[in-house]
C-alpha cells in the first residue's frame, strides 16, 4: 500500500522517516505549496534517546497525481485546509481511506460532506519540532489510537498495521469518540495557555498557577463533552495534561511555533470548536473563559502576521 501524507511540517517529516526506514513506499506531500515541485531530501530525525535516523524523503505536490484511489491518504496538513483539500482530494481518492492526523473537534466534517466513505481519525500522542529545514525533533508520548468515523474493523486493523512502526506507534480504538473529545480538550489547554504565555508544554506540571487555569478550562469544555453524550470525567483530563507535559518538557506546542512562524493557527478547531458546540445547545455563557483565550490567541496570531 503506498502512504500519500499530506503536510510536509515537523509531524509529516518524522512520521515519513519512521515508515520509510521500515520499508513503506511513501510520499510526503506538502499541504500548503501545490506547485508541482517533486525532489528527495534526507531528513534527521532526532528521538528523544539522543539517536537520530536519518532517511532519505521524496517530497512532492498534490497535483503531481491524478489518482490516489486504492492508497493509504494520511493528513498532517493543518485543519483548516481540510475544506478546500476535501474538494481536491474527492476527484484523485474518492476510493482510498483518509486518516486524520489533526488535532481538533469537527476537523473531518468536510470529507463526510464530500461523501468519502472511508474516514479514520487518530489522536496523536507524539511532539514534534522543526529544529532546521532538515533537522526535526520526535519524542512519543504514548501509543497513537487510530479509530472509525466511517467503514469497516477489516480495514482499521490493516490501517493500522500499515501504520505502525517501533519509533512511531499506533494501535485501534473502539471508542475514539472519547479520545478525541479528551485529547481535544487537553489541546485546548496547551494550544492556547503556552502560546499566550509564550512557554514550552511542561510548564503545567512545573508551575502550580498555570495548571490551576488549566484545569479551570477543562472544567468548562468536559461540561459540554458530557452534554455530547461523551463519558469524560475532569480528572481524566488534567492527567492526561500533567502526562504530556512532563513527556514534552521543553518542546513547543505548534501554535506557537505557528505565531512564532507567522502563520495561521487550528485554534478555530479547538476552543472555537468547543463554543460553537456549546452556542448549539444554548451553554455559551458556560464557556467564557475557554473562549476568551481562544480570542486572546487569534488576536496575538494577527497581529504578530
Amino acid at each position: 500500500m503506498t502512504i500519500y501524507i499530506i503536510g510536509a511540517g515537523a509531524i509529516g517529516k518524522a512520521l515519513a522517516v519512521c515508515l520509510t526506514r521500515h520499508g513503506r513506499d511513501v510520499h510526503l506531500i506538502r499541504g500548503r505549496v501545490d506547485d508541482g515541485s517533486s525532489y528527495s531530501e534526507k531528513i534527521t530525525l532526532k528521538l528523544k534517546s539522543g539517536q537520530e535516523l536519518t532517511t532519505d524523503i521524496r517530497f512532492n505536490s498534490l497535483c503531481n497525481f491524478s489518482d490516489l484511489n486504492n492508497s493509504l491518504v494520511v493528513l498532517t496538513n493543518k485543519s483548516f485546509g481540510n475544506k478546500e483539500l476535501a474538494k481536491k482530494l474527492k476527484s484523485k481518492a474518492i476510493n482510498s481511506p483518509i486518516l486524520i492526523l489533526q488535532n481538533g473537534l469537527g476537523i473531518e466534517r468536510s470529507f463526510i460532506e464530500h461523501d468519502f466513505q472511508e474516514i479514520y481519525r487518530c489522536v496523536l500522542f507524539a511532539t514534534s519540532q522543526n529544529i532546521s529545514k532538515n533537522e526535526v525533533s520526535y519524542k512519543p508520548v504514548a501509543e497513537s489510537p487510530i479509530g472509525i468515523i466511517r467503514q469497516n474493523n477489516t480495514v482499521l486493523e490493516t490501517i493500522v498495521r500499515e501504520m505502525d512502526t517501533p519509533e512511531f506507534r499506533f494501535i485501534s480504538e473502539k471508542q475514539i469518540d472519547k479520545t478525541i473529545w479528551k485529547k481535544a480538550i487537553a489541546n485546548c489547554v496547551f494550544n492556547s495557555i503556552c502560546p499566550l504565555l509564550d512557554v514550552d508544554n511542561g510548564i503545567f506540571h512545573r508551575n502550580t498557577e498555570v495548571f490551576y487555569l488549566a484545569r479551570r478550562i477543562i472544567k468548562e469544555c468536559v461540561l459540554i463533552s458530557k452534554k455530547k453524550g461523551i463519558a469524560l470525567e475532569a480528572k481524566e483530563v488534567e492527567d492526561q495534561v500533567i502526562s504530556i507535559s512532563k513527556m514534552s518538557d521543553g518542546q513547543f506546542i505548534s501554535t506557537l511555533q505557528d505565531i512564532r512562524n507567522k502563520r495561521e493557527t487550528e485554534i478555530d478547531t479547538l476552543n472555537f470548536e468547543v463554543v460553537r458546540i456549546a452556542k448549539q445547545m444554548n451553554l455559551e455563557a458556560q464557556v467564557q473563559e475557554t473562549k476568551l483565550l481562544g480570542e486572546l490567541v487569534k488576536i496575538k496570531s494577527k497581529l504578530n502576521r
